[in-house]
């Protein structure tokens, strides 16, 4: 198992740009994708010496000196190996842990991981061209991806019968290794041992040397999680790996353009009509060490989302983490595409010159973190604009870069100056205007099962999710912090009238994204330490569901059956609409009788998956 002094130095590797550490004692010119500059090591007169910043290390064609940021510290300043770290860590903000040092033993066990796990990826590849994976072949043609694409993503199936435990098994595979590696586990029932992946697409997450470290999966039909990832193991942290960022990382320095969306299935997508940077993280929040990932390849990452309500969501979430970590020359940069599309959809719709026209029209970081603050806080009164100053220089407050921090300051008084106190500039309300329609279609997307209906007719007004339904999820959720994330975007759709259950319902999204809490006791925990748990204490739905104590998957069933009674309802009233328009006016458009067609054949897809569930 890998030390934790091993784990400090990559950590360490990872916070730190070589380029800022060689810097200090070189001057360095941008060329393409690496720094030119005069080697430190011997004398020249012509520059020989490269540092690459994506692949964290210096290299001189001229004496062939070579290394990381510690190697350099050494040899450049003269400092013993451990006084390298140690000046290294107090730069990071790091505390040096105590030195173990590594039994040969361990470093071979790590390297057999590795071993194991890529014969998973090649049993998931083998079963997807059997009899049994026909269905997972035919959803990846479904999806578009030719034979080209299943190959280099390493593409698979998982079947539905426990195979690869006893495929790991006839090749002296133990089960603790298994288990440890996320590829099995041991069922609370019964003591045996399963497959973690079954019945769905397999897609291979490598890390940056394109070794398989960990796994996703996709079901094939409604089932629910629709994505399943392997959890933390020693070779895998979610929170550190990007998707796609072994094959990413050059075509990115040769395009200055790094592309991060939500999830592996759009970057796959994108790679079929040739945008082959993009990277995405896998099954939470943008880190900030998935940041600092990005920043190694572009110094301003795109940062693609759905235009949904879900997306500007997510979008907001990584305002919040990358703004501490904010430096000179590195920030953020977002796309929200139309209608609630993914990229898929949008590529699939428009086609690759609209995507890469999407791409080129982007929002800064400082304006989302302004419209953040905009759609939060009133600023009517006197006492109001008060507030929202205050809640904006908070945020600004986050940023630990002196000189980011005060240019945003400087940016953002002259952004409520002129908010409060001048007429707008000229062109600042049709900027804004354009912005507010990227994003407001948060809460006003149409369902993707139902398409695109927006071109058709008005958005449909939000109903109100009945209280004891709304209490009954938030319940669920709250037992079971998992099911925040599956049910975030279905929730979104409905307004919650009880304005505390809606804020606790915020709260409770906010800290699973933010600490990813594993049960309800952690998640309790955090919502104790906002002042939040008090609300959880009235709601007497939490004590039922406990004392019944629900299968996940009945408890999903039940979940899925109110929210989908719910959107029955709102269709119903918009059908009624329709036939009212229709019957009363002396003559209606050609856009009502549409509407109302799709209105019945969406209320029928609807009505199938009810009789589904």
């Amino acid at each position: 198992m890998e030390t934790d002094f091993q784990k400090f130095l990559d950590e360490l590797r990872a916070r730190i740009s070589v380029a800022d550490v060689v810097g200090a004692k070189v001057k360095l010119v941008r060329k393409g994708r690496e720094y030119m500059g005069l080697c430190p090591f011997h004398n020249e007169k012509t520059p020989s010496f490269t540092v690459n910043e994506a692949k964290g290390f210096y290299h001189c064609f001229g004496c062939g000196a070579h290394g990381d940021i510690i190697k350099f510290e050494m040899e450049a300043n003269g400092l013993p190996f451990m006084d390298a770290v140690t000046k290294l860590a107090n730069k990071a903000g790091l505390q040096v842990p105590q030195i173990h040092k590594e039994n040969p033993e361990e470093v071979q066990k790590r390297s057999s991981w590795y071993e194991i796990v890529d014969m998973a990826a090649a049993y998931f590849e083998k079963n997807l061209r059997l009899t049994a994976g026909r269905e997972a072949m035919a959803y990846l043609a479904q999806r578009g991806f030719d034979e080209n694409i299943i190959r280099k993503f390493r593409l698979g199936y998982a079947p539905d019968n426990n195979g690869l435990r006893s495929w790991l098994a006839s090749k002296n595979v133990s089960e603790n290794d298994m288990i440890e590696l996320g590829l099995a586990v041991l069922s609370e029932k019964n003591g045996k041992l399963y497959d973690f992946f079954r019945n769905r697409v397999i897609i291979p997450i490598m890390d940056k040397r394109g070794r398989v470290i960990a796994f996703g999966g996709r079901v094939m039909g409604d089932g629910q999680p629709k994505y399943l990832n392997s959890p933390d193991t020693p070779i895998f942290n979610k929170r550190r790996v990007l998707y796609n960022l072994n094959y990413a990382r050059d075509k990115a320095f040769e395009k200055r353009r790094i592309v991060v969306c939500e999830g592996y299935m759009d970057v796959i997508a994108q790679a079929k009509y040739g945008f082959d940077y993009a990277v995405a993280p896998l099954g939470t929040a943008l880190t900030e060490e998935q940041i600092t990932e990005a920043w190694k390849i572009c110094p301003e990452p795109t940062l693609c989302f759905d235009g949904d309500s879900a997306g500007v969501r997510a979008a907001i979430r990584s305002v919040d983490r990358a703004l501490p970590i904010l430096k000179a020359g590195y920030s953020l940069r977002y796309v929200f595409l139309p209608d609630g599309m993914d990229p898929d959809e949008f590529l699939k719709s428009n086609g690759a010159d609209a995507y890469e026209q999407a791409l080129t029209t982007t929002v800064p970081l400082a304006d989302l973190l302004w419209r953040k603050t905009v759609e939060a806080v009133a600023a009517d009164t006197p006492e109001q604009k008060a507030m929202f100053e205050k809640t904006l220089l908070e945020e600004v407050a986050k940023i630990t870069d002196e000189k980011v921090r005060g240019y945003y300051l400087q940016d953002m008084k002259n952004r409520i100056f002129e908010r409060f106190r001048r007429m707008p500039r000229k062109g600042q309300n049709e900027k804004n205007e354009v912005y507010r329609q990227r994003t407001d279609n948060a809460g006003h997307s149409p369902s993707r099962r139902g398409g695109n209906r927006s071109a058709l007719r008005p958005q449909p007004v939000k109903i109100t999710l009945d209280e004891l339904v709304a209490k009954f999820i938030v319940a669920a959720m709250f037992c079971y912090p998992c099911l925040i994330e599956e049910y975030e975007e279905k929730t979104a759709m409905f307004d919650i009238g009880d304005v505390q259950l809606k804020w606790l319902l915020d709260k409770m999204t906010e800290i699973y994204h933010r600490d990813e809490p594993a049960d309800s006791d952690t998640l309790y925990a955090a919502l104790k330490n906002e002042d939040a748990a008090e609300h959880i204490d009235r709601l007497w739905e939490v004590k039922m569901l406990r004392q019944q104590n629900p299968d996940l998957r009945k408890l999903r069933r039940d979940i899925d059956n109110k929210i989908l009674e719910m959107q029955l309802r709102q269709l119903e009233n918009e059908i009624k609409e329709c036939l009212r328009e229709i019957e009363t006016a002396e003559s209606f458009s050609d856009d009502t009788y549409r509407r109302y067609q799709m209105l019945k054949k969406e209320r029928e897809t609807l009505l199938r998956a009810d009789s589904f569930l």
